[in-house]
């Protein structure tokens, strides 16, 4: 997923997590010296990000192991800034809906963790992560006894194809890509809905050779290829399941029926939203889950800064209240962490973005050039930008540390050792390039942040000889602008996380040759046979062996092809009131880790 270029978001002290894995482990900020702390996040972050591993039955039998000192009772508020832009499982691909779907809705599978920063994909509504044959083509999914929607009315394997094919229906255009693209296969490849243009809705279904659903508690998936991936994909809140008979279409997106430990009891678009328990959802069949208040109260339109100015200040009703995927305000991080009572209540960790500067390599040919500014760029100065080692940390590759397969030590421009730029190194790759090479268009958002970035860049590069012409992009369709390929830049700004802890998810869209076209986040235009056939390679492995293939596609890139030069992982910094127990930082979400709340006092 990409990362936004402006803050609210605003440009990533806060950014939003759109559906996202992030390792890290981290719990929560004990205060104390900046640097130390960056360092330690660092630390986890390597150590802890191991590769998701997929439970078998006895792993995804609930009920979930209870939170420490966890109590009943009392109704959690939420602040959140922006409304929800949808409530339709399949429509939901950002990480504010996300982490209400986590409250609402239950897919096949999930994934749970362990606190420590590791991650594993259970079986939800199903026994298991599922159970594959056939070299990976095909996936087997057993349904769990006495799983029922809030209405009481039992889930069967007839409600997860539904909500299957209602992807293929043109209504639903905001959600995951990938399981419909995989089904779909190679033959409609870039035109999925022609396999099923109506969505299931008209009586036409996907043939059994692609979807079986033999009896009522089986599901069987059919692929032209290995999805290896495929337990963590559909873990995804855009995987939640529809129940058939309630399904409304278009106007599901405001009234969808629950299978989680929460129902909606009332939804104002834009203004509020309230949950309260869900009689039909059952513990023992959830090993993920809790339901230890009677409710959440979600209240929209209250701004950042208003947010934390009410979380610091800690009374009334602010003590049992948390930031839903926003985050400290920059201008009052300081008045956080030099005050320990407030700061023990925060949560902090790394997001999954790295933000790189991507270059057109229709247009910056010479990869002399391409080395050369990746060496002179200063990800000191434009972190600084961002909020300091609050907002991030200076990205030595393409791998966020929230990424199995992370090499914390694998710096080839010494990033780490030279935050600042080696200008000296620049100086020399530039000997004998011709002036007419030296001259780039940077393209830059007309935000706040965007110039923050704009100065840094110039100053950076004109050190060392470059020509920067700086062209102003609209922030609202910056990426739209640069994401078209005809553009008429040469480099720009960009942020990529990924979906599920797999690299699968950062270097296929990212980097795969076949992703080349208007609106693709191959920003760079990558057409390269050989990290195609590491591609391609990687993804009919096992998560566990393909992570060396990975690791050998990033050497590649970086090292060889140098379609972008790494910036600077992004970071996230919560507060909660004091009256919240269970705050913990998220691996799965990469925010406050929704799934473990409780209050202390009811």
């Amino acid at each position: 997923m990409k990362s936004f270029s402006s803050r609210r978001a605003q440009a990533i002290v806060v950014a939003i997590a759109a559906g996202s894995l992030a390792l890290t482990g981290c719990s929560e900020n004990k205060g104390g010296n900046t640097g130390q702390d960056s360092k330690k996040d660092q630390q986890q972050a390597s150590v802890q990000s191991k590769a998701v591993t997929y439970a078998d039955a006895a792993g995804s039998t609930g009920p979930a192991e209870d939170v420490a000192g966890a109590q009943s009772g009392g109704t959690i508020t939420v602040y959140q800034e922006a409304g929800l832009s949808h409530l339709d499982p399949g429509q939901i691909y950002v990480s504010d809906a996300g982490q209400v779907a986590n409250l609402l809705f239950r897919r096949l599978t999930q994934f749970k963790e362990d606190g420590k920063g590791g991650v594993e994909v259970v079986g939800d509504l199903a026994t298991d992560a599922g159970k594959m044959s056939d070299g990976g083509k095909t996936w087997t999914f057993t349904l769990k006894d006495g799983i029922k929607d809030a209405k009481g009315n039992a889930i069967t394997s007839g409600d997860v194809r539904h909500t299957v094919e209602r992807q293929f229906a043109k209504f639903i255009f905001d959600g995951p890509p990938y399981l419909h693209d995989w089904l779909a296969g190679k033959k409609y490849t870039g035109k999925y809905r022609e396999l099923l243009p109506g969505g299931g809705f008209d009586g036409k279904h996907l043939p059994k050779s692609i979807l079986d659903t033999p009896d009522d508690k089986t599901v069987v998936f059919h692929f032209d290829q290995a999805r290896p991936d495929l337990p963590q994909t559909l873990a995804m809140a855009g995987y939640g399941i529809v129940p058939k008979k309630d399904d409304t279409k278009e106007k599901y997106d405001t009234a969808p029926v629950a299978t989680g430990p929460y129902k909606i009891q009332s939804y104002k678009n834009g203004k509020s939203l309230v949950l309260v328990k869900n009689s039909n959802w059952d513990p023992k069949t959830d090993s993920v889950r809790h339901q230890y208040v009677d409710g959440w109260n979600f209240q929209f339109g209250v701004t950042e800064s208003t947010q934390t100015k009410r979380l610091i200040a800690d009374q009334g009703n602010d003590k049992n209240a948390i930031q839903l995927t926003g985050g400290v305000e920059a201008t009052q991080i300081q008045d956080v962490i030099k005050n320990p009572a407030v700061s023990k209540r925060t949560v902090k960790g790394y997001q999954p973005y790295v933000m790189q500067l991507s270059f057109n390599l229709d247009r910056v040919k010479n990869v002399k050039v391409r080395k050369a500014i990746t060496y002179a760029v200063n990800s000191k100065s434009l972190i600084a930008g961002e909020g300091g080692v609050y907002g991030g940390d200076v990205a030595p590759n393409f791998f966020a540390p929230t990424l199995p397969g992370y090499e914390a030590k694998y710096d080839p421009y010494g990033r780490l050792k030279t935050p600042q730029g080696n200008i000296e190194k620049a100086k020399e790759l530039l000997k004998g390039v011709p002036a007419a090479d030296k001259k780039v268009v940077f393209a830059y958002g007309n935000s706040e942040n965007g110039q923050k970035r704009k100065v840094a860049i110039e100053d950076a590069l004109s050190k060392v000889g470059f020509d920067v012409v700086s062209k102003e992009v609209d922030a609202a369709s910056y990426y739209e602008q640069i994401g078209k390929l005809d553009n008429p830049y040469d480099m720009y700004v960009t942020g990529w996380g990924q979906d599920w802890p797999s690299a699968s998810t950062v270097v296929t869209p990212v980097y795969d040759g076949t992703q080349v076209a208007d609106g693709s986040p191959n920003y760079s235009h990558v057409k390269d046979a050989k990290l195609d056939g590491l591609i391609q390679k990687a993804l009919s492995q096992k998560p566990t062996e393909a992570a060396a293939t990975w690791k050998e596609a990033q050497h590649y890139m970086l090292e060889d092809l140098v379609p972008a030069a790494p910036l600077w992982y992004t970071k996230q910094f919560q507060l909660s009131g004091s009256n919240v127990g269970g705050a913990r930082y998220g691996s799965v979400s990469s925010l406050i880790d929704i799934n473990q709340l409780y209050l202390k006092k009811s």
